[in-house]
């Protein structure tokens, strides 16, 4: 079993890793101006899936947390990506998990995202993970395609109701190893 670390966006030296990641397993291009947007604002929320003993990053997920309608806190993950032959291994579903605990020290009520309606590994993938679909989006993305926008309702936990907002810690950036699991059926997600 290959051990996978796990650990926060550290810095611009991320970067061109997360880039690669994203712009092989994904159909959307995104400029570096799109990055930059959700790494700078939201560096806690991101994460990279590094094997152990090697620099070279095989998953990513890029997220962003704030205000919707000035009502709820609405985290959102904006990509998420695996290397081909890293998949069916438990990183993508690692990686959600990761951010959407880190949203919900901080407070968020739910957390929501796009993924292409014929991307079965990626519905199936976020449906195991308690997302619903909200709505069909026709034409969402550049190359015609439509989109499903998936939601998850974030509870409270009781350690959220012990403590009040203000004395929550903030994410630090530490890193994280787990063993590698064959369970998860993985691809690119958005």
């Amino acid at each position: 079993m290959t051990e996978i670390l796990y650990r926060q966006y550290v810095g611009e030296s991320d970067l061109p890793h997360i880039m690669a990641l994203v712009q092989s397993e994904l159909s959307e291009p995104y400029v570096i101006y799109t990055y930059r947007y959700f790494l700078h604002q939201w560096p806690q929320l991101s994460f990279l899936a590094i094997p152990a003993g090697s620099s070279e990053p095989i998953g990513v997920i890029v997220c962003k947390q704030s205000m919707h309608k000035h009502a709820s806190n609405r985290g959102y993950i904006a990509m998420l990506s695996v290397s081909k032959s890293w998949r069916k291994r438990g990183v993508a579903s690692t990686l959600v998990r990761r951010s959407v605990e880190v949203m919900r020290r901080n407070g968020v009520d739910e957390v929501v995202l796009e993924t292409e309606y014929d991307n079965a590994p990626a519905l199936s993938l976020y449906e195991s993970l308690g997302f619903i679909r909200e709505k069909r989006l026709y034409r969402f993305y550049l190359n015609g395609k439509d989109a499903f926008r998936l939601v998850l309702a974030v509870p409270p936990s009781e350690l959220d109701q012990e403590f009040p907002h203000y004395m929550k810690l903030s994410p630090t950036h530490n890193i994280f190893s787990y063993p590698v699991s064959s369970d998860d059926d993985e691809v690119s997600y958005r």
